[in-house]
């Protein structure tokens, strides 16, 4: 190599390598716009890139990567929403499988699968290591995530690392897992007395309840938007339950029917499926205050945290929550039978696709429709479209405060910075 060639990994002026004759000069200005050698074109290190990346880089690509993943889960909730609605109110309605409880406990308890199914992609995605790498690596990432959760912050002293977080996780998802099933309890239950779009419309509302109890217990501001989104969401729910007061509608043959015969006490499935919103907005903030790691971590670390505490609230209903299903047949409430038949086959279905989301308002009516062939009265569209309109305002309003604050932040770094110099 030439000793008169410039190095392209320190900044130079360029004046200490610059040839001395005229036409020299020449030629290298002529050259660094047409097809000469790259080491000749001064300045050359200003076209590298930095290896480093700003921290506003990392942060905006963390946030895009997590708004990617909740995108990918919103999706598959939407779909696999749908499936749960329609088989659940099919097998109790159609085939006359009412086992509420009995519906619920293996739902839930299918997530005991979650953990085991999350282990195997993760082994698959790092099969270059060994297991016991691999298995010591899962292993204290779960074991310093929980310690995050208990401790509510990313950064964990020594105190906070020598302290097992087995017993804060068992206590936590026992009364976390309680709450779900009482929430949840009601939507199965409501199930044979309601319609499915009415029963979506009002149980996914529970984001707004959940608005609600965030304020006293996530210490969440009270913001005028925030707060519209909520009445706007309640008159929906109103307008979806009590709207459409006729006394007769279609049948798929042709016939009219009485509107019980659609959904059998509508106003008490109704009146049960408000409550379990309630208590489902209130599930959900319990689950972000005592299940969630702190603000900071890392979407993919979150997510494997996530699907492992839903294993284990799977794990503590098959092993705990089955004590009510003897008593309850002994009581005569609800008669223990084993689903056989198509039975069993819609319920393994309904299992498969559990999940929830809220855009699945006018995907639920739209199907039951489709399956039924009961067109959608105005009631349901009005206040489908109300409920809808309230989960943008709620959302729009979220995003607004997450840029706030992060402006914030980014305002008092540079402050920061400036009392350094």
């Amino acid at each position: 190599m030439s000793p008169n060639r410039p190095t392209v990994h320190r900044p130079v002026d360029g004046r200490p390598h610059q040839p001395l004759l005229q036409d020299e000069r020449r030629r290298l200005s002529n050259t660094d716009f047409g097809h000469g050698n790259a080491e000749h074109r001064p300045m050359l290190h200003h076209s590298r890139r930095p290896t480093i990346r700003s921290p506003e880089y990392s942060a905006e690509l963390a946030t895009r990567r997590k708004y990617m993943i909740a995108s990918g889960f919103l999706l598959l909730s939407l779909a696999s929403f749908v499936v749960q609605t329609e088989t659940a109110v099919y097998i109790q309605h159609e085939l006359h499988w009412d086992k509420p409880y009995c519906m619920l406990y293996l739902t839930h308890g299918s997530w005991s699968l979650l953990w085991p199914v999350q282990l195997l992609i993760l082994r698959i995605q790092k099969r270059k290591l060994s297991w016991e790498a691999f298995w010591r690596r899962h292993v204290y990432l779960l074991r310093t995530t929980a310690q995050m959760v208990e401790s509510r912050d990313l950064h964990l002293t020594s105190r906070d690392l020598h302290r097992s977080p087995i017993p804060y996780m068992l206590r936590t998802t026992a009364f976390v897992t309680v709450a779900l099933t009482i929430a949840g309890g009601s939507w199965y239950v409501a199930v044979n007395l309601t319609t499915a779009s009415d029963l979506t419309a009002i149980y996914n509302c529970s984001a707004f309840f959940a608005y609600a109890f965030s304020i006293p217990l996530l210490k969440d501001k009270l913001r005028f938007d925030k707060v519209f989104s909520v009445v706007v969401a309640i008159v929906g729910v109103l307008v979806v339950a009590y709207g459409d007061r006729s006394e007769s509608k279609q049948t798929p043959d042709g016939t009219v029917g009485k509107a019980k015969q659609e959904a059998e006490n509508r106003l008490l499935g109704n009146v049960i499926i408000g409550i379990g919103s309630v208590l489902y907005g209130l599930y959900e903030v319990l689950y972000k205050r005592f299940a969630c790691p702190p603000e900071g971590t890392s979407a993919g670390r979150s997510m494997i945290f996530a699907n492992t505490f839903g294993s284990l609230i799977g794990c503590f209903t098959l092993l705990v929550l089955w004590i009510p299903l003897p008593i309850l047949h002994m009581l005569g409430w609800e008669e223990f039978r084993v689903p056989t038949g198509e039975a069993a086959w819609m319920l393994l279905i309904s299992v498969a696709a559990n999940a929830t989301a809220l855009l699945t308002i006018f995907l639920v009516a739209i199907v039951d429709w489709l399956r039924t062939g009961q067109p959608l009265s105005a009631a349901s569209i009005v206040g489908g479209l109300l409920i809808i309109v309230a989960f943008f305002l709620l959302s729009w309003s979220t995003y607004r405060e997450m840029n706030e604050e992060k402006r914030k932040s980014l305002e008092a770094e540079e402050m920061e910075s400036e009392c350094d110099d």
